[in-house]
C-alpha cells in the first residue's frame, strides 16, 4: 500500500464547510461596504451640512410664541418634547456667543447661517426643541391663544427615520435575494451541479480504504472463474515486480457482465476488501447532469483524484449509462453523454499503466456499449458473472446461511436443485424469507420446510386464505394441475413433479404444479426435451378438454410459455423442418429479458408463425393422447388432491402404483427420487475416447421404480376416490 495514501485523502466534506463560511463572509463584507458607501453618499449629498439638536428653555419657548417668532410646533409624544421651527430671520445665539440666523433653503429645510472664526459664512442644520412641561391640552390652548393664523401645530408627529436605517431598509430585498441565491448555489455545488464556487464537475465517488467495505472473496460464492481473474489483478497491484520482470503489463480495465443479481457489485466490493488499496466507487448516472460538460469534468476529476493515490481501483457501476454506442442519429456533437464518453476514452488512454490505476466496470447490457470502449487497451478483460450451477448454488446457500440457525433436516442440495436458474440475490432473499417464516411459526431454527416454502413463496406468492372456490371451480383447477403433472410424469424428458396444489395464491394462480430437477443440467437442451416442456405446459388445457370438455382462461400463462419455447425453436435453434438451419431472429438483451428481434422478411415471418403453430399442435396432441391413455390414474389423483388440496409427487406416484399415499414418509418426495452425487464445477473439459451408444427407443413410458422410502412399506392398499 502506498504510504502517502492517508495524507492525500482529506475529508471530502471539508470543502463544503469552507465554501459556506466563505459565502457568509462575502455577505457580511457586502453589507458593511454597502452601508459605508451609502452613508458616505448621503453625507456628500448634504453638501457638508451638519445637523444637531439644540435645547431651549420652556420659558424661552413661551416668549418666542408670544413674540410671534415660531412658525410650527411638532409634538413628539414618545420623547415628551416639542420640536420648534422658528420664523425666518430668527437669531439663535449659542453658548459661545455665535449668532445663527434662521432661513429656508430651496428644499424647504431650515438652515442657520453664521460666521466662523475666519469670518467666512457657514451653514448648519439645527433643530430646536424644548421639554414639554404642561399637558397637551394646556400647551395647545396656550399656542391657540397666541396664534396669529400662521402657526402650524402637528399633534401626530412621526419622527423621521435615520438615513442609514432608511437606506438599509431600501436594500433589504437585495440582501434577501443575495442570501437565497448563495444558499442555492452552495447546495447545488455540494451535489455537483451548477455549484460554480461550491464544486462544479467534482466527482461524487465514494472512497474506500483497505477493508472498509466489509466484503471479501469469502463472502462471494459460485463465481470461481471471476474471482480467479480478479485475484490476479489484485496480485498485480501488490506484487508488480514479478509481472514486469518478464514484460507483462498491468491490465487497464476489466468489464463485469452478467444478469442482474449475479453479484457484479458484490464482487467489486470484495475486490476493495482484498486489495488493500484505495477503492473509488461511482455509478454511471453520477456523471450525467442537465448541464453540458459537467459529466466530462467529473470524469477528469475522478481520474485526477485516482492518480494522486495510485495504485488504486476505480469502479463504475452501470457503465452503460454513459458508455452507449455513439451513432449519427443525434443532432449536433454537444450531447452530454457523448462528451462524457469521449472524456472517459481519453482518460483511459492517458493514464500510465505502470502507476497501477485499474478500472472496473459493471453492466448487464454489454451489447449497447461503444466498440471503442470495449477494445483491448481500455477494457482488456471481459469477465462474465453468470448464473451459478448446482455446486455454485450450494456454495452460495452456505454463504447466506452462515449466520442462520438451521435444523438437522435441512438439505441445501435439495434447495439448490429446486432453485435452478436462480441468481445469488434470489438465494439470499429465499434464505431471509425462510428465517422470517421460522420466526412467524414460533421456531428458533430454520427447517427444510421453511426453505422450500420460501422458494414457493417467491414463485407463487402467499396463499389466499380468504379465497373460496366452488366445487366445480375446485374440480376444474384440480384436473388442470393434475394434467400438467400427469404429462410430466409420463414424459421421459420432463422434469419430475415435486408438488401439486389447488390452493389459490397471491400472484394470480388458483393452483400450481411444481417441477423440480433431480440433477443439475446445463443450458443445453435437445429437441425432445423442448417438445416435452411444451407438452407439459399444454397438459392443463388438454385436461380441461379431455375431462370437462371446456376451456378456461387459466391456461393463458401456459400458452405464453409454450409459444415462447416453440418460437425459439423455429427462429433461433434451427429445429424446424421447413426452415432448417436458417436463423430468423437474433437475441437482443442477453442478460436481461432474453428477448430477440426478427431478422427476416414479413412473408418469412408469417411462415415462421405457421411452423410455430405446427409444433404447438403436435405437443398438444401428444398431451391429449397421454391423458386419454391414463384417464383412470388421473381421476384417482384428482380425487385425492381435492381431499388434501396439496400433495407431493411421491404421493402421486403411490396413487398411480396402487400404494397408500399416506405411507409416503418423505413429504418432499418427487416423482423420480434419485440419489446423485454433486461434483465440484469442472475447471476444464476433458474429452473421452470411449464410444457412446445411442439410447434405445422405449416402446412405452415405463413407470419409475419405487423409492427407498416406499419399498419397505406394508402391503399396498386401494385409495378411495
Amino acid at each position: 500500500m502506498n504510504p502517502n495514501n492517508k495524507k492525500k485523502n482529506p475529508p471530502r466534506g471539508g470543502k463544503g464547510g469552507s465554501n459556506w463560511r466563505g459565502f457568509l463572509s462575502l455577505i457580511c463584507w457586502a453589507v458593511l461596504l454597502t452601508t459605508i458607501l451609502g452613508y458616505a453618499g448621503n453625507y456628500m449629498t448634504s453638501a457638508g451640512h451638519q445637523a444637531s439638536n439644540v435645547e431651549v428653555e420652556y420659558s424661552e419657548f413661551r416668549d418666542m410664541v408670544k413674540s410671534q417668532q415660531v412658525s410650527s410646533v411638532d409634538f413628539d409624544t414618545d420623547e415628551a418634547i416639542l420640536l420648534i421651527t422658528p420664523e425666518d430671520g430668527y437669531v439663535y445665539t449659542d453658548a459661545e456667543g455665535v449668532a445663527h440666523t434662521k432661513s429656508t433653503d430651496e428644499d424647504g429645510n431650515s438652515v442657520y447661517t453664521y460666521l466662523d472664526k475666519n469670518g467666512k459664512e457657514q451653514q448648519v442644520h439645527l433643530q430646536l426643541f424644548t421639554v414639554q412641561i404642561e399637558s397637551n391640552d394646556a400647551t395647545i390652548a396656550f399656542l391657540n391663544e397666541w396664534d396669529n393664523g400662521d402657526l402650524r401645530i402637528n399633534e401626530d408627529y412621526v419622527p423621521p427615520m435615520s438615513p442609514i436605517l432608511l437606506f438599509l431598509v431600501n436594500l433589504a430585498p437585495f440582501f434577501i435575494v443575495l442570501l437565497v441565491m448563495t444558499v442555492i448555489m452552495n447546495v447545488m455545488g455540494k451535489r455537483g451541479g451548477m455549484g460554480g464556487i461550491g464544486g462544479v464537475g467534482k466527482a461524487n465517488a465514494k472512497v474506500y480504504m483497505e477493508r472498509k467495505t466489509g466484503v471479501t472473496f469469502r463472502d462471494v460464492a459460485g463465481q470461481d472463474e471471476a474471482k480467479e481473474s480478479l485475484t490476479e489483478i489484485i496480485d498485480f497491484l501488490h506484487n508488480p515486480g514479478k509481472y514486469t520482470e518478464i514484460g507483462a503489463k498491468l491490465p487497464k480495465g476489466a468489464l463485469l457482465v452478467g444478469p442482474p443479481g449475479t453479484g457484479k457489485t458484490l464482487l467489486a466490493k470484495a475486490v476493495a476488501g482484498e486489495a488493500n488499496v484505495p477503492f473509488f466507487s461511482i455509478s454511471g448516472s453520477d456523471f450525467v447532469e442537465m448541464f453540458v460538460g459537467v459529466g466530462a469534468s467529473r470524469v477528469r476529476d475522478l481520474f485526477k483524484e485516482a492518480a494522486k493515490v495510485a495504485p488504486c481501483i476505480v469502479f463504475i457501476d452501470e457503465i452503460d449509462t454513459i458508455g452507449k454506442s455513439r451513432d449519427g442519429g443525434r443532432l449536433g456533437g454537444n450531447d452530454e453523454r457523448e462528451q462524457t464518453l469521449n472524456q472517459l476514452l481519453a482518460e483511459m488512454d492517458g493514464f500510465d499503466p505502470t502507476r497501477g490505476i485499474i478500472l472496473l466496470a459493471a453492466t448487464n447490457r454489454p451489447e449497447v456499449l461503444d466498440q471503442a470502449l470495449l477494445r483491448p487497451g481500455r477494457f482488456d478483460r471481459r469477465i462474465t458473472i453468470d448464473r451459478p450451477n448446482l455446486a455454485g448454488r450450494i456454495a452460495t446457500l452456505q454463504v447466506h446461511t452462515r449466520n442462520i440457525k438451521l435444523g438437522e433436516d435441512v438439505d441445501l442440495k435439495k434447495v439448490a436443485l429446486a432453485t435452478a436458474g436462480c441468481v445469488g440475490a434470489d438465494l439470499a432473499n429465499l434464505v431471509n424469507e425462510a428465517a422470517l417464516r421460522a420466526v412467524r411459526k414460533g421456531r428458533k431454527l430454520v427447517t427444510q420446510e421453511d426453505l422450500l416454502s420460501a422458494f414457493e413463496l417467491v414463485i407463487a406468492g402467499t396463499e389466499k386464505k380468504g379465497s373460496v372456490l366452488t366445487e366445480f371451480e375446485k374440480k376444474l383447477v384440480a384436473y388442470h394441475e393434475v394434467g400438467h403433472a400427469m404429462v410430466a410424469y409420463k414424459q421421459k424428458n420432463a422434469e419430475p413433479v415435486q408438488k401439486i396444489t389447488i390452493v389459490p395464491h397471491t400472484q394470480g394462480s388458483l393452483g400450481y404444479t411444481l417441477l423440480m430437477p433431480e440433477e443439475d443440467k446445463t443450458e443445453l437442451r435437445t429437441k425432445d426435451e423442448l417438445m416435452g416442456r411444451i407438452a407439459v405446459s399444454m397438459g392443463g388445457r388438454a385436461a380441461e378438454e379431455v375431462v370437462l370438455n371446456t376451456m378456461t382462461n387459466g391456461a393463458a400463462q401456459d400458452i405464453q410459455d409454450a409459444t415462447a419455447v416453440a418460437r425459439n425453436m423455429v427462429a433461433m435453434f434451427g429445429m424446424s423442418d421447413e426452415f432448417g438451419m436458417m436463423a430468423l431472429a437474433s437475441r437482443r438483451s442477453q442478460y436481461l429479458d432474453g428477448g430477440y428481434g426478427i431478422d427476416c422478411a414479413q412473408d418469412t415471418a408469417a411462415r415462421m408463425d405457421k411452423a410455430v403453430k405446427e409444433l404447438l399442435d403436435k405437443a398438444y396432441a401428444d398431451a391429449v393422447e397421454i391423458l386419454k391413455a391414463n384417464r383412470e390414474d388421473m381421476d384417482k389423483v384428482v380425487a385425492y388432491l381435492m381431499e388434501k388440496e396439496t400433495i407431493t409427487g411421491g404421493e402421486m406416484v403411490a396413487i398411480i402404483e396402487g400404494r397408500d399415499p399416506a405411507l409416503v414418509e418423505n413429504p418432499y418426495a418427487s416423482t423420480k427420487p434419485r440419489d446423485t452425487a454433486i461434483e465440484a464445477p469442472a475447471k476444464k473439459v476433458h474429452m473421452i475416447s470411449e464410444k457412446i451408444e445411442a439410447p434405445a427407443e422405449a416402446e412405452a413410458p415405463a413407470a419409475p421404480e419405487p423409492s427407498a422410502e416406499t419399498e419397505n412399506t406394508s402391503k399396498p392398499e386401494e385409495t378411495a376416490e
